[in-house]
């Protein structure tokens, strides 16, 4: 450790999403206006968004994640629900509802560039995000932050493979990285399997298809609860 207690140089991979920046946030609120906008005779709200979390699940593991795949999970959850496919103006509305997502704005999470910045003087810094190519990487470059990283890679899914090809392209040594992120599912967990530590900094608004419990008494993951208390630890 170094003078202040914090460990010595260190490779960090870094989540993108609800990790770095503010996303899933966008899509709830798309999904409340799809609400309002979409009754129902015999469902509530809550029952139409267990349908729609079904619906975003299978569609995730068909066709995986995005603006486009979520604009699809719409449109399947209202002929579902109306028992036929959406007419041409009701599709232009739910188009219309997601267009939100398609602008390149990236509101990052609060002190994330500052903390990047000083931890990348003493420590190796990489990008590791999920979901369409072209539309993480448009978030990548809106967000001016792709500086502090000495490679940023997108993938389809993380998984345990997706790590252990990651450590082996990268010669990372498993010891001395550690995985940052604010999913269970995608960050931490296979982080943890494919051998490297893992530091868990929930976000209030995390995709529920992306929990999953954590082991309380796992030493390997570091809990926080801001982007910038990672500072302290290294």
């Amino acid at each position: 450790m170094d003078p202040n207690g914090r460990l010595e140089r260190q490779v960090l991979i870094f989540d993108a999403d609800d990790t770095l920046w503010e996303n899933n946030i966008l899509f709830e609120r798309v999904i409340e206006d799809f609400l309002d906008w979409l009754e129902h005779p015999n469902l509530d709200r809550s029952e139409i968004r267990e349908i729609l979390n079904d619906i975003e699940a299978a569609n995730a593991v068909a066709h995986g994640y995005g603006s486009k795949v979520f604009l699809r999970s719409l449109g399947d959850c209202f002929a579902r629900l109306r028992e036929r496919p959406a007419s041409a103006a009701e599709g232009r509305r739910i188009e219309e509802l997601v267009v939100a997502l398609t602008e390149h704005r990236v509101e990052l999470i609060p002190g994330v560039a500052q903390t990047l910045q000083q931890l990348g003087a003493r420590h190796d810094l990489l990008l590791l995000t999920k979901g369409d190519a072209q539309e993480q990487q448009r978030k990548v470059d809106a967000s001016d932050l792709a500086h502090h990283f000495r490679s940023v890679h997108i993938v389809a899914e993380k998984r345990v493979d997706t790590y252990l090809r990651l450590a082996e392209e990268q010669a990372l040594p498993p010891t001395s990285t550690w995985m940052i992120g604010n999913s269970p599912k995608s960050d931490i967990l296979p982080a943890r399997q494919a051998g490297m530590n893992a530091v868990f900094i929930p976000n209030d608004h995390t995709w529920v298809l992306e929990d999953s419990p954590l082991d309380p008494d796992d030493r390997g993951v570091l809990r926080l609860q801001r982007f910038t208390e990672l500072l302290h630890h290294f």
